[in-house]
């Protein structure tokens, strides 16, 4: 790489390669414009995120659909029994902790910093829809019994499912045992402790029902 500048001037004459690695970044972190790459950086990021997810493939029980994008930055576990399935044109950012068994539709987005664990049961999400930064799926639990550590209880996993059109706001988490219907809302910050129907709008913790789409106009 050639040796940048400190003069504005002196980095406009670098050569294309040498703003590589900072578009990688921006496109790990905004997966979103890999979708819309002109036909000069088509040829780089479809090579690059060809050896990613064959890589990933190889070493993980791990399926990815077509015209997909997974972050390098994006850590994906899934043992034989527990799989990861990325359906087409859906996409993982960078810094998210996926532990399958989780199964993604179709244009899915998963934006940076979200952890899921699919415990026993799993995580499925329908097609189109959006998990914002930072969200937090688990679909386990720990007992709680008096007479035991908390490290020693046994777990439970009743497995999530969360419809197709559905928003997740920044900074929502699920927990195990939940069902959210197609089409609905989560507020940023919300906490959902139980079902949401069918395109509720939801906010709060415990996350309560604020609204529906149907009614906006």
């Amino acid at each position: 790489m050639t040796d940048a500048s400190n003069n504005p001037a002196d980095l406009l004459k670098q050569p294309v390669e040498f703003y590589r690695t900072q578009h990688k970044l921006r496109l790990s972190y905004m997966p979103w414009l890999y979708a819309d790459l002109k036909a000069s950086h088509r040829e780089w990021a479809g090579a690059w995120q060809k050896e990613i997810q064959a890589y990933l493939q190889a070493v993980e029980t791990l399926q990815i659909g077509k015209n997909c994008f997974i972050a390098p930055e994006a850590k994906l576990f899934a043992e034989p029994g527990r799989p990861i399935i990325v359906g087409d044109n859906s996409y993982i950012a960078a810094d998210c902790v996926i532990h399958g068994p989780v199964t993604l539709g179709k244009n899915v987005s998963i934006n940076h910093h979200v952890t899921m664990d699919g415990g026993s049961k799993g995580i499925q999400i329908g097609d189109n829809s959006r998990i914002a930064a930072h969200c937090q799926l688990y679909a386990f639990n720990h007992g709680m019994l008096a007479d035991k550590l908390v490290c020693e209880q046994p777990t439970q996993s009743r497995g999530i499912q969360i419809g197709c059109d559905v928003w997740l706001g920044a900074n929502v988490g699920v927990v195990d045992g939940i069902r959210i219907g197609d089409h609905a809302v989560v507020g940023m910050g919300s906490q959902v402790t139980r079902n949401i129907e069918t395109y509720k709008i939801v906010a709060g913790n415990p996350a309560d029902v604020i609204g529906d789409r149907r009614s906006k106009r």
